[in-house]
């Protein structure tokens, strides 16, 4: 894992971080199917900043953790 996995900055940007290409252009990371996430999973994640988006996303909804990103939301609204 790289030192991004403990960035606290990189789970906002899950919030508000579109796909930016393909089936689900346009829609946001968090709310991708974990079908997808999985087929990345097994083909290999893209390079760079959307690569570590889409892996943290998937590892999130593997392991039921989702709720984090919704508190986060919380938490911003209130803020």
């Amino acid at each position: 894992m790289t030192q991004e996995h403990g960035n606290p900055e990189l789970l906002k940007e899950l919030l508000h971080y579109q796909m930016p290409f393909g089936k689900h252009k346009g829609q946001l990371i968090r709310a991708l199917p974990v079908s997808y996430l999985e087929w990345f999973s097994k083909k290999g994640f893209p390079a760079g900043k959307l690569g570590m988006l889409l892996q943290t996303m998937y590892e999130i909804k593997l392991n039921g953790l989702d709720y984090l990103l919704d508190e986060l939301t919380r938490i911003q609204r209130r803020g």
